[in-house]
């Protein structure tokens, strides 16, 4: 493959002469001059602090220890529970307490009588105003000009940023005519899964569909590694630049290949522009929508649990909705929101940030503002808030409900409001918890089920952002003709108003409606420059179908 560019007046005045000095002696000063006897009873006493201050110059010794007083409250090491009156705390900033419980409460009789509409499921989406599109990323034909050498990548991270750096390895090793090992998938800290690439994907799957654009192997000639004494670690290793242009590859990366004829790139995520060349992004469209698939046991139990969850929404002709949660222990520790659990929850996040972030949240100078990062919409939405929102947007009780994720942090607690507005939910280990046995160690392969039941389902519901949402509704997309079915909630706007536990239902209702209409335009989006491929897959990865022929070409989808 052809390398590609794409560079796109001064007067003076005379001090007044200065009164003369008042004598020292008490006796001999001046009167002091009294409020207006007409002025309010806060005037008054704003005169009164003013000349104690004056008076009393010694007050300005108390200045350190007011100083110290108010950065404590602010870091969060002095709480004021116990000294602001009651009518003060009412007025505390946007955000500052979690309020959400509280408006469940005075909603859910109203939640529950409402029989307005018709299901949400049934009616959400409406059909593009740019008609149909359809995958078009058909492989080459033809045999591949003798190879420029091999290539070797470390693929880190959890399982979609891992995906990410194989479909970004494929894209680089076409462009530089290379051969790419398969990437070595390395071990994380955090996702702790040594899952290897042929245990989650069908590496001869992989290999053969990829076969006409890119040779793929699972390991170098050994007449190669006798240089490095059969040892990978031993061949020189390129540190490349996150968001690297193909010229870089180009220019850099290629030479050295060819003269070395082995190179390797650890780490590799991230390290490949979005703004690529057309024929560049048409090898990450092939690998990721056409050559990764789930090795066979993990695709089998992925799919038997779609098939329970379309059963299981018969009442809604086998559509149901999935939800990827985020509020596992983690990830309310690294966000530094506060919510209702009190001592326990104190102590449970300083823990799980000191475990997994030694020092990180406890550096001087570090401030923690819980209330300002909920207003920002940085605060992990709770299995109540999610409730909340869906139950607004229209769906009723009786929809099903896929709940993608890991450990919810207190889970009985933070749960229970969550099943009482949707008894329908069903999470993977209460599909199959018997056949999810051999997984349970293994992150990956269990987001992989994970993903697989998302992918499927009518609707998909994101809650934080993160790599797998950015994967599913790209892929979504690639296979509903263009359009994601995807909710991506306002958190800032659902933020302010869960704070409002006086917000009545249908004014809740109605502001959920226009969040659920405001994703449906959302659905399907162009991709430009910037923008990931793996999200927004139209142009580079589907063709658009003509308006007129929608109806006998949707089955292409």
């Amino acid at each position: 493959m052809h390398a590609y560019n794409r560079l796109p007046g001064s007067g003076q005045t005379t001090p007044s002469p200065s009164p003369p000095s008042s004598p020292r002696s008490p006796r001999h000063r001046q009167p002091r001059s009294k409020p207006k006897p007409h002025s309010t009873l806060a005037q008054r006493l704003s005169w009164f602090l003013i000349s104690f201050l004056l008076r009393r110059q010694r007050i300005l010794l108390l200045a350190p220890f007011l100083y110290i007083s108010v950065m404590l409250f602010y870091t969060g090491k002095l709480s004021l529970d116990h000294v602001i009156p009651l009518a003060i705390k009412s007025r505390l900033s946007p955000g500052s307490v979690y309020r959400s419980p509280q408006l469940y409460a005075k909603l859910r009789p109203h939640m529950d009588a409402d029989n307005s509409s018709m299901d949400a499921i049934s009616t959400i989406w409406n059909h593009p105003k740019e008609g149909e599109w359809r995958p078009c990323t058909n492989t080459s034909s033809g045999g591949l000009p003798e190879s420029n050498g091999y290539i070797y990548v470390d693929a880190n991270g959890g399982l979609n940023q891992q995906r990410t750096s194989v479909c970004n390895a494929v894209a680089v090793a076409g462009y530089l005519n290379a051969t790419l090992l398969i990437p070595n998938f390395r071990y994380h800290s955090i996702w702790r899964d040594p899952s290897k690439f042929r245990e989650i994907y069908d590496q001869s799957f992989f290999i053969s569909t990829l076969v006409n654009d890119v040779r793929v192997v699972d390991k170098v000639p050994g007449y190669l590694m006798e240089r490095f004494d059969q040892n990978m670690t031993n061949v020189a290793n390129f540190k490349v630049n996150a968001w690297a242009p193909v010229d870089f590859y180009k220019d850099i990366i290629l030479p050295r290949l060819l003269e070395e004829k082995v190179i390797r790139i650890s780490p590799f995520a991230n390290r490949l522009s979005f703004d690529a060349p057309p024929a560049v992004q048409k090898l990450r469209c092939l690998a990721n929508y056409e050559a990764l698939r789930f090795v066979s046991p993990i695709l089998t139990l992925g799919e038997s649990l779609v098939a329970k969850m379309k059963e299981l929404s018969a009442n809604n002709n086998g559509k149901y909705i999935s939800v990827h949660l985020r509020f596992e222990e983690d990830m309310v520790a690294f966000s530094c929101c506060v919510y209702d659990g009190g001592k326990k929850e104190y102590e449970d996040m300083n823990t799980a940030r000191e475990r997994g972030w030694k020092g990180k949240f406890t550096r001087p100078g570090r401030v923690i503002t819980p209330g300002a990062y909920r207003i920002n919409g940085k605060c992990p939405l709770t299995p109540l808030e999610v409730g909340l929102m869906l139950r607004g947007m229209g769906f009723s009780n009786s929809t099903a409900i896929y709940l993608a994720s890991g450990k919810i942090y207190d889970s009985e607690r933070h749960m229970a409001p969550l099943l009482e507005m949707f008894p329908l939910l069903q999470t993977k280990e209460m599909l199959a918890s018997e056949e999810l046995a051999p997984y349970k160690n293994f992150s990956s392969r269990m987001a992989a089920i994970d993903y697989t039941v998302c992918l499927h389902s009518e609707v998909f519901v994101t809650t934080q952002g993160g790599n797998f949402p950015q994967f599913l509704l790209g892929h979504r997309r690639y296979l509903y003709g263009g359009h994601a079915k995807t909710i991506r909630p306002d958190k800032r706007k659902l933020a302010l108003l869960f704070d409002n536990p006086k917000m009545g239902w249908k004014s809740f209702k109605r502001q959920m409606l226009t969040m659920r209409a405001h994703s449906n335009a959302k659905g399907f989006e162009l991709k430009r420059p910037s923008d990931s491929i793996y999200s927004f897959p139209c142009p580079s990865c589907m063709c658009r179908v003509n308006k007129k022929i929608n109806s006998n070409t949707s089955s292409a989808t």
